[in-house]
């Protein structure tokens, strides 16, 4: 079984506490770390290197916003979901900008939530509620108005050719020489950097780059 390492990250302990309650039941869930700002959800990040970080989106000292930017920035492998009560569109646009891999309400189900962090794991974009369409819109509109193929290294642009070919992971893995594992990273990260929340939307988007 692959345990998906989670760091938590709220500054109010009681919610740390009901979600870490939540996801030590899981056999395939594991509590690593917790933070109570976004300075110490980054530090721990870089310290433990986490699948996961469950993100308050507005904590003291550094909001979830920026604690993604700099996740995202120095450790682009650990996923980060934003957690918020709040249909706050800027605020979560900004942290998908960064890389975030989506957002859930604070009062989504247990097994919603664990649904949500194993899809998060799989490198999937999760944007429930009724904001996602414009969420999706936004980003793409902005990311199309913004993004070149030369913000993207050799080998996203090597992956991002076999994507618009329609290869799978295993044969983008097997023709680069990566594991399926690191195929998903690279893949999670185009899509962050274009707004991308599926791989029919991706292939699109760069199909109108000309590829």
């Amino acid at each position: 079984m692959t345990m998906i390492r989670i760091v938590l990250a709220d500054d109010q302990t009681i919610i740390r506490e009901g979600l870490y309650s939540i996801l030590k039941s899981y056999a395939d869930m594991d509590v690593v770390g917790q933070a109570g700002n976004g300075r110490e959800a980054y530090d721990l990040s870089i310290k433990l290197k986490p699948d996961i970080v469950l993100m308050d989106i507005r904590m003291p000292v550094m909001d979830g916003v920026e604690a993604t930017r700099l996740i995202k920035r120095d450790q682009p492998e650990t996923r980060v979901i934003i957690l918020t009560t709040f249909e706050d569109d800027d605020y979560i646009i900004n942290a998908m900008t960064y890389g975030a891999s989506g957002y859930l309400p604070k009062d989504i189900g247990s097994k919603k939530l664990v649904e949500a962090i194993r899809d998060g794991f799989a490198g999937n974009i999760i944007l429930p509620g009724k904001i996602a369409s414009k969420i999706t819109s936004h980003l793409a509109q902005n990311k199309t108005e913004q993004v070149e193929l030369s913000d993207f290294s050799q080998r996203e642009q090597d992956i991002i050719g076999l994507l618009v070919e329609g290869r799978s992971n295993k044969e983008i893995a097997d023709t680069l020489y990566l594991t399926v594992g690191t195929v998903k990273n690279y893949i999670t990260q185009i899509y962050s950097k274009i707004g991308a929340s599926d791989r029919a939307n991706a292939v699109l988007f760069f199909k109108k780059l000309g590829l």
